[in-house]
């Protein structure tokens, strides 16, 4: 069996184990405690980030990016990267914005003081940062309402693996109550479509101890 080694709540784990529902892939997740770091995983993935993807053949591919790439090449049957020369371009950018930029500005500033600092025993959150992130995240919801207003996906007239990223970021920090969806309707509607996908599924029954999803997380209609 495909074995995917993740943590529920990173948005780079959430963002391949996406892809791999939308292009109906099966596979097992496997639970990674990165800050242990076991020598058998750092043989798999030397960084001791996640996610890990092994193939039934052990191919062992790091890096949610590498991944995905990986994916859109071995299985090419539901294209996720775009049709045209363009689309891929702009995939690409609104990957790397989400990975990259919003990662961090927002992410890290949030998920990464509220929760990953309390995960791995490294101190209390800094307001600082914190407001950081909640200050940063406006912008970016409002960047995200004006794409979803203007096209029919985040990238184009296709969905994408733009989506995917942008949606594993917001789902995150959905989980733990930090995104005020009022700050822009389009952005909402976008997110409420990626919500009802299929592949959507698994992400809405992570259960994460010593957290609480607000009500609205897994329901399909907020």
């Amino acid at each position: 069996m495909r074995l995917l080694y993740h943590l529920p709540l990173s948005p780079y784990s959430r963002k391949v184990r996406l892809a791999l529902a939308e292009k109906r892939l099966p596979h097992e997740l496997r639970l990674e405690k990165v800050w242990e770091r076991r020598p058998e995983y750092l043989e798999l993935n030397p960084a001791g980030t996640v996610p890990t993807l092994v193939e039934d053949n052990g191919l062992a591919i790091a890096d949610s990016n590498v991944i995905c790439e990986y994916l859109e090449e071995a299985y090419p049957d539901i294209g996720l990267m775009g049709r045209t020369l363009a689309e891929r371009v702009e995939v690409r950018r609104l990957v790397a914005w989400f990975d990259g930029k919003f990662a961090h500005e927002v992410t890290r500033n949030l998920l990464g003081e509220k929760f990953m600092k309390r995960l791995t025993a490294r101190g209390n959150p800094d307001p600082a940062a914190m407001r950081t992130g909640y200050l940063a995240l406006r912008y970016h919801i409002e960047y995200l309402g004006w794409l979803a207003e203007t096209r029919k996906w985040l990238a184009g007239g296709a969905l994408s693996l733009a989506d995917f990223a942008a949606a594993a970021h917001l789902s995150s920090l959905d989980f733990i109550g930090d995104v005020d969806w009022t700050l822009s309707a389009p952005a909402k509607e976008w997110y409420a479509r990626m919500k009802s996908r299929p592949s959507f599924r698994g992400l809405l029954v992570d259960r994460v101890a010593g957290l609480t999803a607000p009500e609205h997380y897994a329901d399909l209609d907020f």
